[in-house]
């Protein structure tokens, strides 16, 4: 079986952007109050008439357009999303509609927050199996749509957005570009984070996910590095899901990444749920943090307290 790469990323977010100050005339908060907890300074929310399939769609489309395909190079679309409204058509279908996408194979993963690591690792596995050639693979939510804004403690986490990857076959004697996935739960304590109810809304025990995040996923991201054969003093960038920067910040220093740089998009974008690691680690790409080739350690966690990771090279 060959290897599988990531060829190219896309991002998008929704024009209008919720400030902490906004959020203060919503409910009883403030900047301070919300930069000492989670470091969120701004997110991004859509409209009523954006839905989760158009972001996704914008994000594909750029990703499509960077690695200089055509929709018709496509034969796989995976769309990591928790925050669909209807059962069928599903989102990936809807969003190969949106771009044109003939005949593919069209999945939604539904892992919340760590969805878009899992897709990418179901790209990988069935492009390695000669499954599929090209894969779109996208992570898109609307938080915004599952949020009580009439709740300080979660409503001021939440953002809209999406990130995409093409994936394909590595070159002929290349080695692989996406590593081994190290992924699983602790299904036990999915009551932690939810999203449930009529309205569907989004809850968690904050203290819960915290005590876990910090102290249970550390070992299991460096086994994850461990999977494609490098230490975290190896890699060039750790993107983690961006849940809260007092999440990010210490398990980033207790994987041991001393080298890296570590995405903190959650400030400026809040918690877009699988949307965050694609969105992340687009504009680090973007902006020219870590070069063609780097190795990124990428590790989702949160919903159903699932986790998955892996070490993919930087397009």
């Amino acid at each position: 079986m060959n290897g599988s790469r990531i060829a190219a990323l896309g991002h998008y977010q929704p024009a209008k952007v919720l400030t902490n100050e906004d959020l203060a005339g919503i409910v009883d908060t403030s900047d301070e109050w919300i930069r000492s907890r989670v470091g969120i300074r701004t997110r991004h929310i859509a409209g009523p008439d954006e839905p989760v399939d158009e972001l996704a769609g914008h994000a594909a489309a750029k990703a499509l357009a960077t690695a200089g395909l055509v929709p018709a190079d496509i034969d796989l679309v995976l769309v990591a999303t928790s925050t669909a409204v209807d059962r069928s058509p599903n989102m990936a279908a809807r969003v190969a509609a949106r771009l044109g996408i003939p005949s593919p194979a069209a999945m939604d993963v539904n892992v919340v927050c760590a969805g878009f690591t899992h897709a990418l690792a179901t790209a990988d596995h069935a492009v390695r199996a000669g499954a599929a050639t090209r894969a779109l693979v996208i992570g898109a939510d609307k938080m915004s749509d599952v949020t009580d804004w009439s709740d300080r403690t979660t409503c001021v986490l939440v953002g809209d957005g999406a990130g995409a990857a093409v994936v394909e076959a590595s070159a002929p004697g290349e080695a692989p570009g996406i590593g081994p996935v190290l992924w699983g739960s602790v299904p036990e304590m999915g009551h932690a984070v939810r999203i449930e109810g009529t309205p569907s809304r989004f809850a968690q025990e904050g203290q819960s996910v915290y005590r876990w995040a910090t102290t249970q996923l550390p070992a299991i991201a460096r086994q994850a590095c461990e999977r494609s054969g490098l230490t975290p003093a190896d890699l060039a960038a750790v993107v983690l899901h961006q849940a809260n920067l007092r999440i990010i910040e210490p398990l980033a220093v207790k994987i041991g990444a001393v080298n890296a740089v570590v995405a903190k998009d959650v400030t400026d974008s809040g918690n877009t749920s699988a949307a965050s690691i694609p969105l992340a680690f687009a504009k680090l790409v973007e902006r020219g943090e870590i070069a063609a080739g780097d190795p990124v350690l990428l590790f989702g966690f949160g919903g159903n307290l699932s986790y998955a990771g892996q070490v993919v090279r930087c397009p």
